[in-house]
């Protein structure tokens, strides 16, 4: 992936809800279901052709996978009241070695990643020096 784009976010799913092998299966997916309001203003942030971590909460806890936003915020056709968002990704790659969440904890240069600050949030924000580290981290880059 080197020369490729950065990504940029991170996205939470429980994989026995949708897996990143879910994702890999179905193409484009929209993201739908986000209700909590800082998760939804990142969201709108967005932008089509940005990439984003997929990362399998609860049951693995660890990032498995790159999705790519297609379609910036629109409103979110599973809310049944409420300003929510979604937005379209679709599967990129997997990560050739899942980066696990006890694997950050222990690396000291990700202490500021929003994934341990925020970690109850769905989706977040990833600085450009952390997104290289956990593409390292992954086997993308190296």
């Amino acid at each position: 992936m080197s020369g490729g784009i950065l990504p940029a976010w991170l996205v939470k799913s429980e994989p026995d809800a949708f897996s990143f092998a879910d994702q890999v299966k179905n193409g484009t997916e929209p993201w739908t279901g986000v209700r909590n309001h800082a998760a939804k203003n990142n969201l709108k942030a967005m932008r089509p052709g940005e990439r984003v971590f997929f990362y399998h909460s609860n049951i693995g806890k660890e990032i498995v996978g790159l999705v790519e936003v297609v379609r910036a915020a629109y409103p979110d056709p599973t809310a049944e009241s409420g300003d929510w968002v979604a937005v379209d990704v679709r599967a990129v790659a997997a990560l050739p070695r899942p980066v696990t969440l006890a694997a950050i904890k222990a690396e000291p240069r990700l202490a500021d990643l929003a994934l341990i600050r925020q970690s109850r949030l769905s989706v977040l924000p990833v600085a450009p020096e952390h997104a290289r580290l956990l593409l390292l981290m992954g086997g993308f880059l190296g």
